[in-house]
C-alpha cells in the first residue's frame, strides 16, 4: 500500500511494490498470427522476477507458523530468481539468508544474491537430487545444522501456488477483462502455472493452460503418462525438473509443450531485438510455445505468456554470442552481421582489396601471401567488381599478359552488400543463393568480407 506525506506518494518497503506488472502484446515476434499473444512482464517486479510474489509469501507463511523467528536464516535451493526474492524480504525484516543453487546458474545471479547479504553455496548441476552434494540435498542440511534456520522448500510449499493464486490470476483476468483464452507459463516448481490457472478456471473452466517444459525436464512425460522419466541436462534456467513437486497441480494444466535450448533460448534475443523485451531463456522458452499455441487459435481468442525474468541474468549467457557459439545454439537470425564481421576481424583483421586500375599481377600477389579467395575491386569508395581466385589463376596461366592488365577489365561483377545491423540471416540466404562471399559495411564503408566458411566458424564457434 501507498502512503502520503505531506502530499508525497511512496511505498512503506520495497515489497509494497511487487504485482501489478504489465500486459504488453508481443508485436513483431507475433506478427501473422491469427490472434493477440500478449504477455505478463515479471521483470517489472523489484527483484526483477515472478518468484518476488512467493518470496513474502513463503515467508509470512513461515512466521506465522512460528517456524521462522527474529534473528533467523531463511535457506532454499534455488536457480536464483527465487534466492532474490527472498533475499529483499531477508534485508527488509532482518532474517539472514543462505541460497544453493546449481553450477549451470549465470553468475549475475550469484552476484545479486551477494550484493543483498545472501551466502551462496554451489552445487552440481548433474546429480540425482537425492544426492548429497545436490543443491537440495545441501540446502536440507544447512537448515537442518544452522539452529533458527527455516527450509522455504518452494516445491513442496503451498503458499508458492497460493501467492499466484491470489495475486497473478486476479491481475490477469483484471487485465484482460475477463477474455484470457489461454495462459502459457513454464513448468518448474510449479506454483506460478497452478496457482494462476486455479484462480483463471475458477472464473472460466474454458481458459486452456499450457505448460512449457524444456526438452531435458521429466515434466511433460509426468502429465501425459503418469510415468517418471529420466531427465537429461539442458541449458535453458530456472524451469523443468528432475522430479515431480507437489506445488505443480497437474490438473491445472490441460497440456504440455516441449521447447529445445535452440528455439527457447534464440526466441529470448527475438524478443530483445525485434520487441525491445529483454528476458531470459525460460521466457524464451514460454515464448516460443505461446507463439506455438497462437497458430491453432481463432481471431477471437487472447493468449496470454507469462515472461518470468528480467535478461540482466544472463548477459554472459543467452545474450552472449560467444557462449551461444560454443554451445552449438547461436542462430543467425538473432544475431546480426556485424557481431559475424567483428569475430572474423578478431581472426583476419583486414579487408584485402585492390583499385580498379592496379595490375591483375598485383590480385595474384595478395591472393597468394593471404590465402585469400575473393578480392573486391575498389574505385575509390565505390565497389565496381570481383576478383574470384579461381578465375584470377585460369587468367593468369592462360596469357602470361594479362598479369599486366588492369584488374578492371578482367573483373566480375561485385559482391552482394549488407548493411552490418541486418539479421545475420540475410547473410545466409545470399550464400545459400550460391554467392560465393558478401561485403559488409558499416557506417557507410565497407569493412570487411565473409564466406562461406566465416558464417560456419561463427555459429560452430569455431577460432
Amino acid at each position: 500500500m501507498s502512503s502520503t506525506l505531506q502530499g508525497v506518494q511512496y511505498f512503506e518497503s520495497i515489497l509494497d511494490t511487487v504485482g501489478n506488472t504489465p500486459l504488453v502484446r508481443l508485436r513483431e515476434v507475433a506478427k501473422g498470427l491469427p490472434c493477440p499473444v500478449l504477455a505478463k512482464l515479471e521483470l517489472f517486479n523489484p527483484g526483477g522476477s515472478v518468484k518476488d510474489r512467493i518470496g513474502m509469501a513463503m515467508v509470512e507463511d513461515a512466521e506465522r507458523s512460528g517456524r521462522l523467528k527474529p534473528g533467523g536464516t531463511i535457506v532454499e535451493c534455488t536457480s536464483g530468481n527465487t534466492g532474490l526474492g527472498l533475499a529483499m524480504v531477508a534485508a527488509v525484516k532482518g532474517y539472514r539468508a543462505a541460497f544453493c543453487m546449481p553450477d549451470k546458474v549465470s553468475s549475475e545471479k550469484v552476484y545479486l544474491l551477494k550484493a543483498f547479504g545472501a551466502e551462496v553455496f554451489l552445487s552440481p548441476t548433474a546429480v540425482e537430487p537425492e544426492h548429497p552434494e545436490s543443491y537440495y540435498s545441501v540446502a536440507k542440511r544447512i537448515a537442518a545444522e544452522r539452529p533458527g534456520a527455516v527450509l522455504m522448500n518452494q516445491y513442496h510449499n503451498p503458499s508458492n501456488p497460493l501467492a499466484h493464486y491470489r495475486s497473478t490470476g486476479p491481475e490477469l483476468w483484471k487485465q484482460t477483462a475477463g477474455r484470457i483464452t489461454h495462459f502459457v507459463a513454464g513448468m518448474g516448481t510449479g506454483g506460478t502455472i497452478s496457482g494462476t490457472a486455479r484462480y483463471l478456471k475458477e472464473q472460466n473452466k474454458a481458459v486452456q493452460v499450457i505448460g512449457a517444459d524444456p526438452v531435458g525436464s521429466i515434466l511433460k512425460h509426468y502429465k501425459e503418462t503418469g510415468q517418471m522419466s529420466e531427465a537429461h541436462t539442458y541449458k535453458i534456467e530456472g524451469v523443468g525438473e528432475d522430479f515431480i513437486p507437489t506445488a505443480l497441480d497437474f490438473a491445472m494444466v490441460d497440456r504440455a509443450i516441449a521447447c529445445n535450448d535452440h528455439d527457447g533460448l534464440n526466441m529470448a534475443r527475438r524478443l530483445a531485438r525485434e520487441d525491445a523485451i529483454f528476458v531470459g531463456g525460460s521466457a524464451g522458452m514460454a515464448a516460443w510455445v505461446a507463439l506455438e499455441v497462437a497458430k491453432e487459435c481463432k481471431p477471437t481468442d487472447i493468449v496470454v505468456v507469462l515472461l518470468p525474468d528480467t535478461g540482466e541474468r544472463y548477459l554472459s549467457k543467452v545474450h552472449n554470442d560467444e557462449w551461444m557459439r560454443d554451445n552449438h545454439l547461436l542462430d543467425p537470425a538473432s544475431t546480426r552481421v556485424g557481431n559475424v564481421a567483428a569475430g572474423k576481424t578478431a581472426r583476419v583483421r583486414k579487408l584485402f582489396s585492390v583499385d580498379a586500375g592496379e595490375p591483375l599481377k598485383r590480385a595474384l600477389a595478395l591472393i597468394e601471401q593471404h590465402d585469400v579467395s575473393q578480392l573486391p575491386v575498389f574505385k575509390g569508395d565505390e565497389v565496381v567488381g570481383t576478383l574470384e581466385e579461381g578465375e584470377v589463376l585460369r587468367m593468369a596461366l592462360a596469357d602470361r599478359t594479362a598479369l599486366e592488365r588492369p584488374v578492371d577489365s578482367l573483373m566480375s561483377a561485385p559482391l552482394p552488400v549488407v548493411d552490418a545491423n541486418e539479421p545475420a540471416d540475410a547473410i545466409t540466404k545470399l550464400l545459400a543463393a550460391r554467392t560465393s562471399a558478401v561485403l559488409v559495411r558499416e557506417n557507410g564503408k565497407i569493412s570487411a568480407i565473409l564466406t562461406r566458411f566465416d558464417m560456419l566458424q561463427f555459429i560452430a564457434g569455431g577460432e
